[in-house]
């Protein structure tokens, strides 16, 4: 005799259930060994520069004035263009994601172009714009406003090497999500800048705050464009990269130690914002 049927019980509210784990997205058996190779690649020049650090005398080295102005000056100019970049690319990313015009796609490539640029020819560029006998410069020049080789200088440079990343990072999290929600708002009666503000944003917060801390990292590291647009003047214009190669040739221990600087400094911005935004693998 066939066993009675027993309907399904539907979990009321605050019932808890059980999830069935999603099952692994499955990776061919060969892909960690180039994997492994590429990190190694990274990671043995890294420990292999901790190893000829002069421990006895690392902290001498690091805290001397010259090493600490130049510390001070790289973190106030980098936080100084994440903020510059942040305020002018947030609304570019936003134009390049929404706008379907031939004429922004070609902006958009000259946006990014400093991705694939030499950092010493974005240099030669701010000088042959913004230089004594520059495009704009020499109008400034004549107003009494000099802008090469001054601290807004570094700050200009870094801006132009460091803003394409964040600009990047924000118009794919936009593509990425699309405008649906903005239309809905839109229809129920949302203006633009009140959608923009609390609708477009929230949403990209994660791409925003990963732009924010490429963009940071890239300035707090730029050398090229700033040597050549801004000089390496002490207490003005050398931040802790241009300090370091200075070093190199007359003091190795020290440019060690400062480069290590560098390291920790990037390893605490990039580390502690990929823990916070760590994705959830089922």
């Amino acid at each position: 005799m066939p066993a009675p049927f027993t309907p399904r019980r539907t979990p009321t509210r605050g019932t808890s259930t059980r999830r069935t784990p999603t099952p692994r997205t499955p990776v061919p058996w060969w892909l960690p060994v180039p994997a492994v190779v590429g990190g190694l690649f990274v990671v043995v020049p890294v420990l292999a520069m901790v190893g000829r650090v002069d421990w006895s005398s690392f902290v001498a080295l690091v805290t001397s004035p010259a090493s600490t102005t130049a510390l001070g000056l790289s973190l106030g100019t980098a936080a100084a263009a994440t903020g510059v970049s942040f305020v002018l690319g947030y609304p570019l990313a936003v134009l390049f994601a929404r706008s379907t015009s031939r004429w922004v796609g070609v902006l958009r490539a000259l946006v990014l172009l400093p991705l694939v640029l030499p950092p010493v020819v974005g240099g030669l560029a701010l000088l042959a714009a913004f230089g004594r006998l520059g495009v704009l410069g020499a109008f400034l020049d004549e107003h009494g406003l000099r802008i090469a080789f001054t601290t807004t200088a570094v700050v200009m440079a870094q801006v132009f090497v460091s803003m394409p990343f964040l600009v990047s990072s924000i118009e794919g999290a936009l593509r990425t999500g699309g405008g649906r929600a903005e239309r809905v708002a839109a229809t129920l009666g949302a203006g633009p800048t009140r959608t923009f503000l609390t609708v477009t944003t929230p949403r990209v917060l994660p791409g925003i705050t990963s732009g924010l801390v490429l963009c940071g990292a890239r300035a707090l590291g730029e050398f090229g464009a700033t040597l050549t647009f801004a000089g390496s003047l002490e207490g003005v214009t050398r931040t802790l990269p241009l300090e370091v190669y200075l070093q190199r040739e007359v003091d190795p221990d020290t440019a060690v130690a400062l480069a290590l600087v560098l390291v920790v400094v990037a390893l605490v911005v990039i580390g502690t914002t990929t823990l916070r935004n760590r994705p959830v693998i089922a």
